[in-house]
C-alpha cells in the first residue's frame, strides 16, 4: 500500500503536468506582454534588459558553479556562442520586433511550427532522414503558417503582400528550430545551471552593441511602473522560472511528452490577447492552426513508425 501511495505522489498529474502548463502559461504572457508594451520601450531595449536581469538574477545560484567549471567554459566558448547568440540573443529580439507590427495572436500561432521546422531544417542542412510522410507533415505546417501571414486571402499570395512583423516572428521560429537541433553538440560535461547563465550572459553581451546604436539613432525607452514591470516579468518569469519548471518536468516525463504542452502556448496567448489587447481571432487563424497542428501529428506519426522500425532491425 506504501509503495502505491508513493507512486501516486509522484504522478505527473501533481508534479511535472502542472508545471509544464505553467510554464505555457509563462512563454505565452511574454508574447502578450512584448505586444502590449510596444510604443514604451523598443525591442532591443526589451531583449537587452530582458537578459541582463534574467543573468543578474541567476549569477547568485551560478556564481559558484561557473567558476567550478571555468574550464570547460572557456573551452567549449565556441559552441556556448552559437547557443548564447541564437538562444538568447536572437530569438526573443526578433520576436519584439516583429510584435511592433503584428499581433501576439499571430505570433503564438506562428510560434507552433517550430517542431516541423526542427524537422524541415534538420534534413536540409544537417542530413538528417526525414520520411515522405515526415515531408507531407512538414508542408501541410508550413502551409498553416503561409495562411496565417497572408491572412487567409489568395490576393495577398498572388501579390506577395506579407506583414513584415510575421516575417520577423517566422524568422525567430527558424532560429530557435536552429538553436534546438544545435543543442545536441552543448557540453556534455557543463551543468544546467552554468550553461545556461553563460548562454544568457552571451546573450546579453551580443544584444548590447545594437541596443546602444539603437538609442544612438534616437529610440527612446519611456520608463514608466509599466515598462519596469514588463522587463521585470520578461526578466524572471519566461527567463528563469520557466526555464527551471520546464527541466524539471522533462526530466520527470521525457521530451515528448513535455512537448506537446508548447501547443498550449496558442490557447493561452489568444486568450489573453483577446482579453488584454483587444486582439480578434479570425477564421484564417483557426484554419492556420488547424493545419500546423495536422502537420505536427503526421510528421510526429512518421518518427515515432520510424523509430520502431529501427528498434526491430537491431
Amino acid at each position: 500500500m506504501y509503495g502505491a501511495l508513493n507512486a501516486r505522489a509522484r504522478s505527473p498529474w501533481r508534479s511535472a503536468y502542472p508545471l509544464l502548463t505553467v510554464t505555457a502559461f509563462l512563454w505565452s504572457l511574454n508574447f502578450v506582454v512584448g505586444r502590449g508594451i510596444q510604443g514604451q520601450l523598443p525591442p532591443l531595449a526589451m531583449a537587452f534588459w530582458r537578459w541582463a536581469l534574467a543573468f543578474l538574477v541567476l549569477l547568485p545560484f551560478a556564481a559558484a558553479p561557473m567558476w567550478r567549471q571555468r574550464v570547460i567554459i572557456a573551452r567549449e566558448w565556441k559552441i556556448l556562442a552559437v547557443l548564447g547568440v541564437l538562444g538568447a540573443g536572437s530569438f526573443n529580439t526578433l520576436v519584439y520586433i516583429g510584435l511592433g507590427s503584428t499581433t501576439a495572436t499571430n505570433a503564438l500561432l506562428i510560434n507552433s511550427s517550430i517542431p516541423v521546422l526542427i524537422a524541415g531544417i534538420g534534413w536540409l542542412f544537417m542530413a538528417q532522414k526525414v520520411s515522405p510522410r515526415q515531408a507531407v507533415g512538414i508542408l501541410v505546417s508550413l502551409l498553416g503558417v503561409a495562411s496565417i501571414i497572408f491572412r487567409g486571402e489568395v490576393s495577398q499570395l498572388l501579390e506577395f503582400r506579407i506583414n513584415a512583423g510575421d516575417v520577423w516572428v517566422f524568422s525567430a521560429m527558424f532560429v530557435w528550430a536552429v538553436y534546438t537541433l544545435l543543442l545536441k553538440r552543448r557540453p556534455a560535461d557543463l551543468e544546467p545551471l552554468p550553461f545556461l547563465a553563460a548562454t544568457i550572459l552571451i546573450g546579453a553581451t551580443a544584444n548590447l552593441p545594437f541596443y546602444l546604436a539603437d538609442l544612438a539613432r534616437g529610440a527612446q525607452a519611456h520608463w514608466s511602473w509599466a515598462s519596469f514591470a514588463a522587463v521585470a516579468y520578461f526578466g524572471i518569469f519566461p527567463s528563469v522560472i520557466a526555464y527551471l519548471f520546464w527541466n524539471r518536468a522533462v526530466a520527470e516525463v521525457g521530451p515528448t511528452r513535455a512537448g506537446v504542452f508548447v501547443h498550449l502556448m496558442p490557447v493561452f496567448g489568444t486568450l489573453l490577447a483577446i482579453q488584454f489587447l483587444g486582439e480578434t481571432f479570425h477564421a484564417y487563424h483557426a484554419f492556420g492552426f488547424s493545419l500546423i497542428l495536422a502537420g505536427i501529428v503526421i510528421t510526429s506519426i512518421a518518427e515515432k513508425k520510424s523509430i520502431s522500425a529501427d528498434a526491430g532491425t537491431g
